[in-house]
C-alpha cells in the first residue's frame, strides 16, 4: 500500500523539513511540499498529490491541520480519495481510513463538528433576533441585515476553531469511548471524559453532555 506524503507550511519563512522527516520515517515513497500564504486558497501541490494517488495508495500528512483548515475541506479531500479507491492517514491524529477505528474516528469528528456548526448557526440567529427585538442596532451592519454570507463566515470560523480544539483532544477522549461503549452507560462515559485533563498542561478538556456524545457517535 504505497504512501504518498503531503507537507504544508503557512508562511514563507517556515520550512517543511520537520514534516518531511516525519513522513519519510512513516515510509512515504513520494512527498509533495506546499509553501503558501495563509490567505491563499489555491494549493497546487495538494492538487498534484491528489492527481498522483492511485487505487490502494494512502495520502499521509504529519498533522490533520496540514491538510485542511475546515471540516468541509477535509471531507471533500477524503471523498475524492474514496472515489479513487485511495485512503487517508494523519500521523498525529487517530485518523486512518485504512482501518475501522480510523474511519470511526473520522465519523465522530465530523459529527461533532457538524453538530457544533448547527448550534453556532442557531445561536447566531437567535442573538440577532433578540437584539432586533430590543432595538439594538450595533455591530456588523451585514449581520444586522441578516446577510447569509456574513453569518455563514462567522459560523464557519467558529466551527473551524471548535473542530481544531476537538481534533487536538481526540487522543484523550476517543479511546475512552471505544473502551467503555457499549458495556457502560453513556452517563458513565461522559463522567469519565469530563474528569480528564490534558496530560501536558493539566488544562480541562472540552466538556461533553450525554446528548452531544450520543449524537456524535450515532
Amino acid at each position: 500500500m504505497p504512501l504518498i506524503g503531503y507537507a504544508r507550511v503557512s508562511t514563507e519563512d517556515q520550512v517543511t523539513d520537520a514534516q518531511t522527516d516525519v513522513l519519510k520515517a512513516a515510509g512515504c515513497v513520494e512527498i509533495f511540499r506546499e509553501h503558501m500564504s495563509g490567505a491563499k486558497a489555491s494549493r497546487p501541490e495538494l492538487a498534484k498529490a491528489l492527481a498522483r494517488v492511485r487505487r490502494g495508495d494512502v495520502l499521509v500528512v504529519a498533522r490533520l491541520d496540514r491538510l485542511a483548515r475546515s471540516l468541509s475541506h477535509l471531507l471533500a479531500v477524503i471523498a475524492e480519495l474514496d472515489a479513487k479507491g485511495a485512503h487517508f492517514k494523519s500521523l498525529a491524529d487517530p485518523i486512518d481510513t485504512t482501518t475501522p477505528q480510523g474511519r470511526f474516528a473520522l465519523q465522530v469528528l465530523g459529527a461533532v463538528a457538524e453538530l457544533e456548526r448547527a448550534l453556532i448557526r442557531e445561536r447566531t440567529k437567535d442573538g440577532l433576533r433578540a437584539a432586533k427585538k430590543r432595538g439594538r442596532t450595533g455591530g456588523n451592519p451585514k449581520l444586522r441585515a441578516g446577510d447569509r454570507d456574513a453569518i455563514q463566515r462567522i459560523v464557519d470560523a467558529k466551527a473551524a476553531n471548535y473542530f481544531e480544539r476537538v481534533n487536538r483532544s481526540a487522543e484523550h477522549w476517543l479511546p475512552v469511548v471505544r473502551q467503555m461503549r457499549p458495556d457502560h452507560r453513556w452517563q458513565d462515559v461522559v463522567r469519565v471524559l469530563n474528569a480528564k485533563r490534558d496530560g501536558a498542561t493539566g488544562a480541562p478538556l472540552p466538556q461533553w453532555t450525554v446528548e452531544r456524545l450520543k449524537r456524535a457517535v450515532k
